[in-house]
């Protein structure tokens, strides 16, 4: 009795907290039984299946295995939380159903319409989602990059994709180059955007330039020593940026070992890396480079723009390169037959000018290489349409006679010669031993009697040959050879065999011989030559008069000179400088104040500015004696 108060005591306060609508009136129906009764066995049923194992590569596993919405700890990740709007019920489905293929095919569409912001949104969602069987979404590299440059075109900073790429490793993906390639490509766009404001402000940005050349590198040469290797658009990448910030050494470098390991280097960097070494006048460095892509299988195709060519030729000519000259050449005539192989056919040419600047440079540089080629990259330009110009015709025989090669250069004049030879608007002195073929005078000369008689060989095999040729040009160069080694008595030999063989003297052999009597003090037989010249209707020209003065000079005869530059005038021919003060200092040795005085005037007639010769007449009046 005592227990059951004890109950109904604690109970006593149930009424007061209960609300009135919790409250059940006792029934007035019969009294049930209160036995207990056990409760029937549940049946039975699956176990609960494990969690997902934490290696599946997903950084998201502690937070989306049981719960498939992002939680706080991934709003601290580098992936930003997806908006609203994307997040939907159907998101859910789609994250379960699209597996890695089909995201990558949506991807590609997205892409080809341009539609970053959903490429972004569809990757955080996914990757943050679970599969079909519960496990959590894991990219692959190439849905990483698809990604990565989403974020490029949405305006990402080199360092924000840096850092992504670095997370990549806490989903178990490794990077490729492809990866950094989107790395490199934020910081080409950055220097160009600081290049553009330094241009648009004014302001230096020189500290930026040197930060972002050096993570540049530094990335790259960690790709280098501990992977992925770089590719061929990496090395472009890097390299087109240190050539743009100018820093040539490196970039250098990075070309050596990009040509060592077989890359394929792009046209525009071989082109840019052309264009820096000729405008920092390095035309070695050029010819190295461009040997080295020639002798690379990926890079032996590559071919400089056609203004590109004219420009290595430019500095090729100035810096007398004879080697990237000929490269030159080369790519000229690359230019030209892909031109002819087009359709239709586009004909190109190389300028005759820049032939005869090649020209120039192979006799200067003693370069047979390139002498044969600007000559052949000239014929073909030309098509047989023309000949060349006789100033072309004299710089290949100038060349040849530098190079010793007499046999190809009375080849060339003898094409001179039918091109040239019976045109009456030829210049007097083309042919003439004294001025345009004195480069071919001296090679018959220049070894003595050796090369003469070498000469005088082939020159007679020419003329019995089936088709002779006889060449009153060539005979005047070997007369006037015979006068340079002062052998007086083969020089007239070989002017009296002229009429022999069948050739009329002209007037540069009689001054061939008159130079020959004049070196040797011979100035009476020199006037006879004059004379007889005259007599047989042979025009002296200016180079005539010109010997005659000299012959009279050597004699020390000042005044017979003056009376040679008298009939000059009366001729019509003009006195040079040069020959007015050969006579103005014979007349001055001589003390002939009279010859000297009508030598002044004859300057002052012809309005010749002749000067002062104090260094002369200080030498002249020095006091040799033996005494210290």
């Amino acid at each position: 009795m005592a227990a059951k108060s004890a109950l109904l005591r604690s109970h006593a306060f149930l009424p007061k907290l209960l609300p009135s609508s919790h409250l059940r009136l006792i029934s007035t129906f019969p009294h049930l039984s209160q036995e207990p009764q056990l409760e029937p066995s549940p049946p039975p049923s699956s176990p609960t299946p494990l969690p997902p194992n934490p290696s599946t590569g997903s950084p998201f596993y502690n937070e989306n295995w049981r719960n498939p919405q992002p939680t706080a700890a991934a709003a601290a990740s580098l992936l930003p939380v997806p908006g609203q709007s994307v997040v939907a019920a159907g998101m859910i489905a789609f994250s379960q159903t699209m597996d890695l293929s089909g995201l990558l095919n949506l991807f590609a569409d997205y892409m080809a319409s341009q539609r970053w912001n959903d490429i972004q949104s569809v990757f955080e969602y996914w990757v943050r989602s679970l599969d079909g069987v519960g496990k959590p979404n894991k990219p692959d590299v190439n849905l990483f990059n698809h990604y990565l440059r989403a974020r490029l075109m949405l305006g990402a900073d080199s360092a924000l994709l840096l850092d992504l790429v670095q997370q990549m490793q806490e989903f178990d993906v490794k990077p490729n180059a492809a990866s950094y390639n989107l790395v490199f490509e934020s910081m080409v766009e950055e220097l160009e955007s600081i290049n553009r404001q330094q241009n648009e402000t004014g302001d230096s940005q020189e500290d930026r330039k040197t930060a972002l050349i050096t993570a540049t590198t530094q990335l790259f040469d960690k790709m280098l020593a501990e992977g992925p290797l770089p590719d061929d658009r990496s090395f472009n990448l890097v390299v087109g940026l240190l050539i743009r910030s100018k820093h040539f050494d490196t970039s250098l470098t990075y070309l050596d070992l990009m040509l060592k390991s077989g890359k394929t280097l792009n046209r525009s960097i071989y082109n840019g890396c052309i264009q820096f070494l000729l405008i920092f006048n390095k035309p070695d460095a050029a010819t190295s480079f461009i040997d080295k892509c020639k002798a690379s299988a990926a890079n032996k195709n590559l071919v400089p723009t056609w203004n590109l060519c004219h420009h290595i030729a430019d500095v090729a000519f100035k810096s007398e390169s004879s080697k990237l000259a000929y490269q030159s050449l080369e790519f000229f005539a690359r230019w030209i037959e892909h031109g002819e192989k087009e359709r239709p056919q586009v004909l190109l040419s190389v300028e005759e000018g820049l032939s005869l600047a090649a020209l120039g440079t192979a006799s200067r540089t003693y370069d047979s290489k390139l002498l044969d080629g600007s000559w052949q990259i000239l014929k073909r330009s030309l098509r047989q349409k023309k000949v060349p110009n006789p100033e072309t015709y004299l710089m290949k025989i100038n060349a040849h006679a530098s190079l010793g090669q007499v046999k190809k250069a009375f080849e060339t004049l003898n094409e001179l010669e039918m091109a040239y030879g019976d045109a009456e608007s030829t210049d007097p002195e083309l042919f003439s031993p004294f001025t345009s073929l004195n480069p071919l005078v001296i090679a018959c000369s220049r070894n003595g009697f050796s090369s003469l008689d070498a000469v005088y060989l082939e020159l007679e095999k020419w003329c019995q040959a089936e088709k002779p040729y006889k060449s009153i040009a060539a005979l005047n160069c070997v007369l006037l050879g015979c006068a340079n080694i002062w052998d007086l008595d083969r020089a007239y030999e070989t002017f009296q065999a002229l009429e022999k063989i069948g050739v009329t003297p002209n007037i540069h052999s009689y001054n061939a011989l008159l130079y020959a009597f004049g070196k040797h003090q011979k100035t009476t037989e020199a006037c006879d030559v004059f004379e007889h010249l005259v007599s047989i209707g042979v025009k002296p020209n200016a180079t005539t008069y010109s010997l005659i003065v000299d012959a009279h000079l050597i004699n020390r005869d000042p005044t017979s000179a003056l009376k040679v530059i008298n009939e000059m005038v009366e001729a019509g021919f003009v006195p040079t400088k040069q020959m007015l003060k050969k006579i103005r200092r014979r007349c001055s040795r001589q003390m002939d104040y009279d010859s000297d005085d009508k030598v002044q005037n004859l300057a002052r007639d012809f309005k010749i500015r002749m000067g002062n010769e104090i260094r002369r007449e200080m030498l002249f009046n020095l006091e040799y004696s033996t005494q210290y």
